[in-house]
């Protein structure tokens, strides 16, 4: 459920319901080919997809009402934060950066490795 938290928000208890529900048709497809077992599972698969379906509709209502309240009350770094969100959709990272040979690298064990061997500049303040 972890890995479903940080990208589908609207994804809870009753979904993964549906996802188990998903798996059983599937085990059971696989081990009896038959048409009436072909016939469940592309029922479940139907549900399946309208729960999903309209989940994510009710979730991107509440926020668009969200974005609308934030709109009307004038609070504009939650509705600026919020349009962003929509528009830049969920984006991975990915942490690669260059060791001394220069070679990418993308372990971040190394990564943390490198940046503590990193001497960092020292930068003097002067009061002017």
């Amino acid at each position: 459920m972890d890995e479903f938290k940080q990208n589908k928000l609207w994804l809870n208890e009753e979904c993964l319901r549906f996802l188990d529900e998903l798996k059983r048709a599937k085990i059971q497809w696989v081990q009896d080919p038959s048409q009436s077992n072909i016939d469940n599972l592309n029922k479940v698969r139907r549900e399946d997809s309208r729960h999903f379906r309209n989940k994510k509709k009710a979730y991107l209502r509440a926020k668009i009402e969200e974005l609308e309240t934030n709109n009307k009350i004038q609070n504009i770094s939650d509705l600026y934060r919020g349009t962003s969100d929509f528009k830049k959709g969920y984006q991975p990272r990915c942490n690669i950066v260059k060791d001394e040979n220069d070679d990418l690298v993308a372990d971040s064990r190394v990564i943390v490795a490198n940046l503590r061997n990193y001497s960092f500049p020292s930068v003097q303040h002067t009061r002017g």
